[in-house]
């Protein structure tokens, strides 16, 4: 069984958003990138999974303003584009980290 990661820090910096996880794996997310991944339901068709997000409406300078830990499992974010309905899991924020440690192991 897979042991669940939890982050120990958040920062929400100018560029990105960057995650300390408590393994020791650091995760960077540019802003739009992580607010363009929303799964929540204005974002996601419930039932059939189809986008509903336009990603030409949402700002290419779109931010998180805020942050606030849903239970032991997400992150809910309030974006700079007033969005602030989505709930980012830890094992979705994990499966979708770019860096070049995750990419790798995404490809084998």
């Amino acid at each position: 069984m897979e042991r669940p990661v939890f982050p120990k820090e958040v920062d929400i910096g100018n560029d990105a958003i960057i995650i300390h996880w408590d393994d020791g794996h650091r995760s960077l997310y540019p802003h739009r990138f992580l607010r363009l991944r929303c799964q929540c339901a204005s974002c996601v068709e419930e039932m059939t999974g189809r986008p509903r997000l336009n990603p030409e409406q949402v700002p290419q300078d779109v931010m998180a303003v805020d942050h606030l830990q849903v239970g032991n499992y997400a992150l809910q974010f309030l974006w700079s584009d007033t969005h602030y309905t989505g709930i980012y899991t830890f094992r979705f924020l994990r499966s979708v980290c770019a860096c070049l440690t995750c990419n790798a192991a995404r490809e084998s």
